[in-house]
């Protein structure tokens, strides 16, 4: 069978990049052990460095859309990134989304030849994407979080059109998937929760569990501990947090308990921030953030790296006193799993998912209260024997789920979608 894949090649995506090239390793290992299937790789990124090793006559990587004979002109319109522009058009002339119907499924006829004309009969899609459903091919398609419908009062999942949009590819990629992946028995139960009145049943919904990213070193050595330290001008000890600036990542919340910390404890530890903040509302985060840490006086323990390569990740997980996630969105995060690969004790969020994926290994803290999440922190900054036990329980959590059995559980779970597709 030849099977597509459509990744998303855009570091900027986050969890939903590391998770593409989780899934496209997994894949290639599997291809190379000697399964039969070809892949086609469907992306505007063809020469993106995650790709190099993936090499015809098992691989072929293909851009999304048909190749025209008119030339630069159209092949340039094929590789813009449309979704964006629109995003920023609305932001940037406030035009109003049109209204959609969320139960009217559109047709991508242009689409539907090409990925046929490619020979593909299964596609797999990483992250939610309306070519699902509106091509018309069988397909397995990962749901990470339904937060529009769990926590719409957050604007990144409900202002301006985004919650239609977002239902409109939830629902329908939902009702005509072959299967469904979830990332935890939590999310399925939310997936069942919102789209079983439409048809979705619970063998259709597989569990696939998150890894750390597929880029991340096993170790770091001294010397790139020390080159990052130097690149970022880091101090000794410092609290990090990976996240783009979006509100329901609860930084403002971080700053907050930062100055009960010095006002209460006489305790002043660093934050390390790294993300984006492109976008309106991301922008708007944090400007909200910086003007809290100036105006209460600790803008000196507030460092924003924003965006961080690949390359430096490791390192900069591998020397913090700790993550700080307190985070309102699950079920479950890769940063968690991250810090616990290098042995990085965790502070993260008492909230349904989080919580069951955490563990013993990880203190929560109620996400809406800064004086928990200092409590927290002071907890981590001044007892070492809870750190080493902090980061050991993440070690042993994070060996019960490996790349073998990601892998494994991803071969029966495309086997099983293969089969309902020649019945």
């Amino acid at each position: 069978m030849r099977i597509g894949i459509l990744p998303d090649l855009r570091s900027s995506a986050g969890g939903i990049y590391q998770y593409s090239l989780t899934m496209l390793r997994a894949l290639q290992d599997w291809a190379a052990d000697g399964c039969t299937d070809e892949f086609v790789i469907l992306t505007n990124n063809e020469r993106h460095e995650a790709l190099r090793g993936f090499k015809e006559p098992v691989w072929h990587t293909k851009p999304v859309q048909a190749p025209s004979a008119k030339g630069m002109a159209r092949e340039l319109l094929n590789r813009f990134d449309l979704d964006n522009f629109l995003r920023r058009a609305v932001e940037k002339f406030s035009v109003k989304p049109h209204k959609i119907n969320i139960d009217a499924v559109q047709s991508r006829p242009q689409h539907k030849h090409w990925f046929r004309r490619l020979g593909i009969e299964l596609m797999i899609y990483p992250t939610p994407h309306t070519f699902s459903f509106e091509v018309e091919l069988p397909y397995i398609m990962a749901i990470h979080d339904l937060q529009h419908r769990l926590q719409p009062e957050f604007p990144e999942v409900s202002a301006d059109g985004e919650w239609e949009r977002r239902e409109y590819v939830f629902r329908n990629g939902s009702r005509h998937a072959t299967l469904l992946l979830a990332d935890s028995e939590v999310g399925k139960e939310d997936i069942l929760n919102f789209y079983g009145e439409y048809g979705v049943r619970p063998e259709k919904v597989k569990v696939l569990p998150f890894l750390p990213a597929a880029y991340l070193p096993s170790e770091v050595s001294e010397p790139e501990r020390h080159r990052v330290r130097k690149k970022y001008a880091l101090p000794a000890r410092y609290l990090f947090y990976p996240a783009q600036f979006w509100p329901h990542k609860n930084h403002v919340r971080i700053v907050r308990a930062l100055v009960i910390l010095r006002d209460g404890q006489k305790i002043t530890p660093t934050i390390v921030f790294c993300g984006s903040t492109q976008g309106k509302i991301r922008r708007e985060t944090f400007t909200e953030i910086m003007s809290l840490a100036r105006q209460a006086g600790i803008a000196n323990q507030v460092i924003n790296l924003g965006y961080v390569s690949d390359a430096d990740m490791g390192p900069l997980y591998s020397q913090a006193a700790c993550l700080v996630m307190p985070t309102f969105f699950g079920p479950t995060n890769i940063p968690i799993l991250e810090a616990w690969a290098f042995g990085c004790p965790v502070i993260t969020s008492d909230i349904r998912g989080v919580r069951e994926q955490a563990g013993d290994a990880a203190l929560l803290a109620d996400p809406r209260s800064p004086e928990m999440i200092a409590e927290a922190i002071r907890e981590i900054w001044t007892d070492p024997g809870l750190c080493e036990a902090l980061a050991q329980r993440g070690r042993v959590r994070l060996s019960g789920y490996t790349p073998a059995e990601f892998r494994r559980r991803l071969v029966e779970i495309v086997e099983e979608a293969k089969a309902y597709g020649t019945c």
